[in-house]
């Protein structure tokens, strides 16, 4: 999965790869450009973040270009928030503490890169696991406005004696995070020795076994307990899945819940073709509002193909008026599709209305 692209960083003084996977439906074409996802240890999970999509884009999140950041070398020193030379009282000596560093890399020079290569907007998401999760919570608090969405998963907030969680319970106290959203996975992991620490006492304990679990749940607390700041927020506990298997489910029930607000609604009034065409026309215009005010920038409501299905479905419906509010929305969200006024012409034709059909004919 991903095409492999690279290129140099001056910042980190080193060639970086990256994995690229663009939309099934990408066409160079017509120009489109769409959201992307920038996935730490890309090399790993970009084919879970792929799949995911697969299977939900479109309905549950919009299709996107996925860029997995390879992290295969030098992981611990660019994705940790501060050094350490201890952990767990036992002598640490890799290379760490580098996540500012990187995070300029990925500010200054990847972001520029894969928004002059490939067609990708500014709405971006991050993804990270473990680390990973680390760097993501760190990313939301020092510089938030990097990324829309950040999934972590299973977050390392344990770290340097879980430095960032109480750097981030401050900011989160303090700060407005209005159009950010974040969510947070913990595995069934809470005890390696104890099967009686359970996700309803494990906030009791005070061992260094379960403080790696308490350090996400102490930021899940925290976020809850300042939801006036703004932040939407999700987490979930997954009873069954290890620190190794969490990655698949959190990131298909992270992306659907980080891009909730982009499902589609009212799909029952739009499927009846008892519903007024003044009605169909109030819940498409203020889908198209929705995806304005959450992308930043403008966004069909719809596909194309959606648009022209409902229009052809309604003559075939003897309903006419709704095939052209269908046929002419779809020349005004996509006024360079040929497609689009030949459907239109199609329904002149279909009126006895020679000479609208043949003006959308020759514009097609």
């Amino acid at each position: 999965t991903g095409v492999v692209d690279s290129l140099y960083s001056e910042i980190l003084n080193e060639s970086r790869n990256v994995y690229i996977q663009l939309p099934a439906s990408y066409d160079p074409s017509k120009n489109q450009k769409y959201p992307v996802v920038y996935i730490l240890d890309g090399e790993n999970l970009l084919p879970t973040v792929n799949e995911v999509q697969n299977y939900y884009s479109g309905g549950f999140t919009p299709e996107m270009v996925l860029v997995g950041i390879a992290n295969d070398k030098n992981r611990i020193r660019d994705l940790t928030t501060s050094n350490i030379t201890h952990k767990y009282g036992m002598p640490f000596n890799e290379k760490n503490g580098e996540a500012d560093i990187f995070r300029q890399f990925i500010r200054k020079e990847l972001i520029p890169f894969i928004e002059d290569k490939y067609p990708v907007t500014s709405y971006r998401t991050l993804i990270g696991h473990s680390y990973g999760g680390l760097f993501a919570v760190s990313t939301l608090i020092r510089q938030p406005d990097l990324f829309a969405n950040y999934l972590a998963i299973d977050p390392s907030l344990d770290w340097d004696d879980q430095k960032l969680l109480k750097e981030a319970q401050e900011i989160l106290s303090t700060e407005r995070f209005e159009g950010k959203a974040l969510f947070i996975s913990v595995s069934c992991q809470l005890h390696m020795q104890d099967s009686q620490v359970t996700i309803d006492n494990v906030m009791k304990d005070s061992t260094d076994y379960t403080l790696f679990p308490r350090s996400i749940i102490a930021l899940s607390n925290t976020v809850r307990q300042n939801a006036e700041n703004g932040l939407y927020f999700r987490w979930k506990f997954y009873p069954d899945d290890l620190h190794g298997t969490i990655p698949l489910p959190s990131i298909m029930d992270g992306l659907i819940a980080l891009f909730e607000w982009y499902q589609m609604e009212n799909t029952d009034r739009i499927n009846s073709f008892d519903t007024p065409k003044e009605e169909l026309l109030v819940i498409i215009k203020h889908r198209e509002k929705k995806l304005r005010e959450h992308f930043g920038y403008f966004e069909p409501p719809y596909p194309e193909e959606l648009l022209n299905m409902s229009g052809y479905m309604n003559m075939d419906m003897q309903q006419p008026e709704k095939a052209k509010m269908y046929f002419e929305l779809a020349t005004e969200y996509y006024p360079e599709s040929a497609n689009a006024f030949d459907s239109m012409a199609d329904y002149y034709e279909a009126k006895g209305d020679s000479t609208n059909a043949i003006k959308y004919v020759i514009k097609a």
